[in-house]
C-alpha cells in the first residue's frame, strides 16, 4: 500500500507539475521589456528602477517630490543677439526675425524672473500676473517659419518640439494628442522636466483646424483643438504619463506592486512659449477686400500675397471672422508675418545662409571623390527656376534634385574628379552630361593605363623579370577593367597571377629576361603562357610554327 501510494504521488505530480515560482522584480522587468520591444519595436522603451524606488513605502509616510540636481536654466540674451543668430541662417523675414527675438526675451526674462521668485517668495511669484508671449506666424510655405523658431530653440538651449494641427483634427482623439506636445518636450529634454518647462511648441498649418461654418465635419474638431491649447498656452498642469500609453502605464503599476502607489508627476505650462503658424489663405483675401473698400490707395483686386504693409491692419476681429475663438486667439498676442522669397532671395539663400542648399550638395559630390562648384549665373538660373514652384526655399530642393540627379549617378566613379556648375550645366544638364561622361571615361582611361605601367614595374622590381604591354594590351587592360568594374592592381594580380613562375622558368631555359605582352596576353593569359613555356622547351618547333 505504502508502495502504491508512493507511486501514485510521484504520477500525480508529474501530470500536474506545481505552477512555476513567481518571477523576481529583475525577471519582469526583463519581461515586460521583451514584450514592449516584440509588440512596438524601439519606439518605446521600458524604464528601470533602482533599489530606492522599487522599496514600498512606510505605512504612514508621506511620498516626498523627487528633488534631482540639475543645471538651472539660463537666459542672457538680448533681441539683437538673437536676430543676429537669425540673420545667419535665414534670409529676408527682418521683421519677422526683430518681432520674434523682441517676443522670446521678454518671455524668457519673466520665466526667469519668476523662476528666481519662486524661490525667494513663492506667495508673491503666485500672484504676479504676466501675459505670454505666444507668438501666431502667417506666411507661406517654405519661407522660413520653422527655421526661425528652431535655431532661437537651439541658440537658447531649450527642447524645441513641432507639429502640425492637421493631425489633432483627423484623429478624433484630441486631448490626448494635444497634451503629448508637452510629454514630447521631456523626452527631447532626456527627461529633465525643469528645463522642459521652459521649452518651445511649435504648431504648424493652425489655419487647418479654423472652425469655419462651411466646413462641414470639421468645426467640432477644430473648436476642440483649439480650447484644448487655449488651456495649454495659458497654464495647466500635463501629467508626464499618458493615460492612453501603455509603456507609461505598465510603468506605474509595476511601481505601484513595489512601492504601494505610484509616482505621479506632472509639468506645468506656464512657462512653455507656444508659436502657431499658417498660410492663411483666405485671411490676405479677406483683410484686402476689406481694405480696398475702405481704405484709399489699395488695390480692388484681392492681395495674392500677405505683406508686412497689408498685416498691419489684420485685427483680432479678421481671425475670428476667419474661424477662430476669441479666446484662442487671444493667447496669441504676438503676431507677425513671413514674407514670401522672390528669386533674389531664393539666391541669397544658396549664398550666403549657413543652411544652405549649396553646402549640402558640397557635401554630397564629395563623398563622390567629386569637387563641385558653382558660378553665380548658374545660381541666379537656379533660383529663378525655384521661384516658378511656388513653395519658397523648398522649390530650391526641387529644382536642384531635379537637376543633378543623372550627375550623381553617372558621374560617380566615373574618374571625374570637378564639376563646374555653368549656365550652360543648367539649360542643357543632358547635353554637358554627355560631354562630361565621354572626357570622364577618358580621363579614367589614362589612370588605368598609368596603374597597368606601374604594375608593370612593380613586377619587375619584385621578380627581375620585365614585362612589357604593348599598345594593344593596355587598351584591352582598360577596357576589361571598366567593362568588370575592377581597379587595375586587382585585374592584373588575377590575370597574371602564374607569371611570375611560368616567367621564371623561361629565363632559366632560355636566359630571356624582358617579355612583351599583346592583347591575346589580357584575353587568355593562360593560354599566352602556356605557349611560351613550350617555345622555351622546343625553341626550333615554335620557329616552325611561327
Amino acid at each position: 500500500m505504502i508502495g502504491f501510494r508512493a507511486t501514485f504521488g510521484r504520477e500525480s505530480m508529474e501530470q500536474n507539475p506545481p505552477p512555476p515560482p513567481f518571477p523576481s522584480p529583475e525577471e519582469l522587468k526583463a519581461k515586460i521589456s521583451e514584450f514592449m520591444k516584440q509588440n512596438f519595436g524601439d519606439r518605446v522603451a521600458f524604464t528601470t528602477f533602482s533599489q530606492s524606488e522599487t522599496e514600498p513605502a512606510e505605512a504612514g509616510s508621506e511620498e516626498k517630490p523627487e528633488k534631482v540636481d540639475k543645471e538651472e536654466f539660463l537666459f542672457n540674451f538680448l533681441p539683437r543677439d538673437i536676430k543676429a543668430h537669425l540673420d545667419r541662417f535665414v534670409i529676408k523675414q527682418d521683421e519677422a526675425k526683430k518681432v520674434l527675438s523682441i517676443a522670446v526675451c521678454d518671455h524668457y526674462n519673466h520665466a526667469k524672473y519668476l523662476h528666481k521668485l519662486e524661490k525667494e517668495d513663492p506667495a508673491r511669484a503666485e500672484e504676479t500676473e504676466y501675459a505670454k508671449q505666444n507668438v501666431i506666424l502667417v506666411g507661406p510655405t517654405g519661407v522660413g517659419k520653422t527655421y526661425l523658431i528652431k535655431h532661437i530653440a537651439e541658440l537658447i538651449k531649450v527642447p524645441f518640439v513641432k507639429a502640425d494641427a492637421t493631425k489633432f483634427s483627423e484623429t478624433g482623439y484630441v486631448g490626448g494628442d494635444v497634451e503629448d506636445l508637452v510629454r514630447e518636450l521631456v523626452q527631447k529634454a532626456d527627461g529633465d522636466v525643469n528645463l522642459a518647462r521652459f521649452g518651445i511648441i511649435y504648431i504648424d498649418e493652425i489655419d487647418k483646424i479654423a472652425s469655419a461654418g462651411n466646413m462641414i465635419g470639421r468645426d467640432v474638431s477644430g473648436r476642440g483643438v483649439q480650447t484644448t491649447l487655449l488651456k495649454l498656452m495659458e497654464e495647466t498642469e500635463v501629467p508626464v504619463r499618458s493615460a492612453n500609453d501603455l509603456q507609461a502605464q505598465l510603468q506605474a503599476a509595476f511601481e505601484f506592486q513595489k512601492r504601494g502607489k505610484a509616482k505621479r508627476e506632472t509639468i506645468n505650462t506656464r512657462h512653455i512659449l507656444f508659436v502657431v503658424s499658417g498660410a492663411f489663405e483666405r485671411l490676405k483675401q479677406q483683410v484686402s477686400r476689406r481694405m480696398s473698400q475702405g481704405q484709399i490707395g489699395f488695390s480692388a483686386e484681392p492681395t495674392q500675397v500677405m505683406d508686412n504693409e497689408l498685416f498691419q491692419y489684420v485685427t483680432t476681429q479678421d481671425f475670428v471672422e476667419y474661424g477662430f475663438e476669441p479666446e484662442f486667439i487671444g493667447r496669441l498676442p504676438v503676431r507677425v508675418v513671413c514674407e514670401e522669397l522672390n528669386a533674389d532671395d531664393l539666391y541669397q539663400i544658396m549664398k550666403f545662409s549657413e543652411g544652405s542648399l549649396l553646402k549640402q550638395y558640397e557635401r554630397a559630390f564629395r563623398a563622390y571623390g567629386i569637387g563641385i562648384s558653382f558660378d553665380d549665373e548658374s545660381l541666379k538660373l537656379m533660383a529663378q527656376a525655384a521661384a516658378k514652384e511656388k513653395t519658397g526655399a523648398r522649390g530650391l530642393l526641387t529644382v536642384w534634385e531635379k537637376l543633378f540627379r543623372d550627375y550623381k549617378y553617372y558621374l560617380a566613379g566615373s574618374g571625374l574628379s570637378q564639376l563646374r556648375v555653368t549656365t550652360e550645366l543648367v539649360r542643357e544638364p543632358k547635353r554637358v552630361l554627355d560631354r562630361l561622361m565621354a572626357e570622364g571615361h577618358k580621363h579614367e582611361g589614362e589612370a588605368l593605363k598609368a596603374n597597368a605601367l606601374q604594375f608593370a614595374d612593380r613586377f619587375q622590381r619584385e621578380h627581375e623579370i620585365e614585362i612589357v604591354f604593348d599598345e594593344s594590351a593596355l587598351q584591352r587592360l582598360v577596357e576589361r577593367a571598366q567593362t568588370e568594374r575592377m581597379t587595375m592592381p586587382e585585374l592584373c594580380a588575377h590575370l597574371f597571377k602564374d607569371y611570375q613562375f611560368g616567367l621564371s622558368l623561361i629565363q632559366k631555359n632560355t636566359g630571356q629576361k624582358k617579355f612583351t605582352l599583346d592583347s591575346a596576353a589580357v584575353d587568355a593569359p593562360d593560354k599566352f603562357l602556356s605557349e611560351l613555356v613550350v617555345q622555351s622547351y622546343y625553341p626550333a618547333a615554335g620557329a616552325k610554327n611561327a
